[in-house]
């Protein structure tokens, strides 16, 4: 059965957004994921619009899909845990992400399902809600905020994809929130038994997950089930293997979804390679 798969990779925007976008082009991807601003931390970026809606159009004009990640210190869960300050930044920083995303034509912003150390989990889970009303309550765009699920390298919070299904659920806007599924963090978190990929189908469907996924962060392991480890490896390089992989790429359920290699670039310091490689499993 032939299948059309919207894959590409994470893309640096040194050469902006508009260069982002033209550079997966070249390497035949269909769908790339960069940086609004600096990863490392939370502090608001004013864009370059007319680079961000130049991106837009081409991504339009070529038949690209895009999705920003949000900075590493992006963290719903710890609430006021860290002072009102913080928190406001924390909300501040993320609908500066939706406006640059939705400059860039993106279907929406990754952000980590986040942890609270050493304090209540269910507290935790109240936080991620609060956050996300608080930023989403305002936003009138198209760009969706997307929960990424976690490996527990942090914690035991958002391992699951029941987690993310309920705080979506628990939002007051949850048509405003859609999920990023990475399979390394689903793998590791011993999530997804490789043997029985049909099983996570199945539950998938049930908890009616696929139905609000948007991207997949298509990565395989370093590290083998339940290591909690977050390690990516290129696909069909690592302990999930191509044949696993393959299942979930060519399933039904994720159909049209844009994929997205977070992993090693290959010996040209590109993503060609790998791009190409799961092309062929069409």
């Amino acid at each position: 059965m032939k299948c059309n798969i919207r894959i590409g990779s994470h893309v640096s925007t040194r050469g902006g957004f508009l260069g982002a976008a033209r550079h997966i082009d070249q390497l035949g991807g269909k769908a790339f994921q960069y940086f609004p601003k600096n990863p490392r931390s939370l502090h608001i970026k004013t864009p370059d619009f007319k680079d961000a809606l130049a991106c837009a159009e081409y991504c339009r004009e070529h038949d690209l899909a895009s999705v920003a990640h949000t900075p590493y210190p992006s963290n719903m869960a710890v609430g006021l845990s860290r002072g009102e300050e913080h928190y406001r930044l924390t909300v501040e920083s993320l609908m500066n992400d939706l406006i640059i995303a939705e400059g860039c034509g993106s279907l929406g912003i990754v952000v980590h399902f986040g942890h609270l150390k050493g304090e209540n989990v269910l507290q935790g889970y109240q936080h991620i809600i609060r956050c996300m009303n608080d930023v989403l309550s305002k936003w009138t765009g198209r760009a969706k905020l997307l929960i990424e699920n976690q490996a527990g390298d942090h914690g035991d919070m958002g391992m699951t994809l029941e987690e993310s299904v309920k705080v979506r659920e628990l939002a007051d806007e949850p048509h405003k929130i859609g999920f990023c599924m990475d399979t390394c963090h689903l793998f590791a978190a011993g999530q997804w038994d490789i043997k029985g990929t049909e099983s996570l189908l199945h539950k998938g469907t049930e908890l009616g997950y696929w139905d609000q996924l948007v991207a997949v962060h298509l990565n395989d392991s370093k590290y083998g089930a339940g290591s909690r480890k977050d390690r990516h490896a290129r696909v069909g390089r690592g302990m999930i293997g191509t044949e696993a992989l393959q299942a979930l790429v060519r399933s039904p359920e994720l159909a049209g979804k844009a994929f997205i290699l977070e992993s090693e670039q290959g010996e040209d310091g590109t993503h060609r390679e790998d791009i190409a490689e799961v092309l062929s499993w069409a």
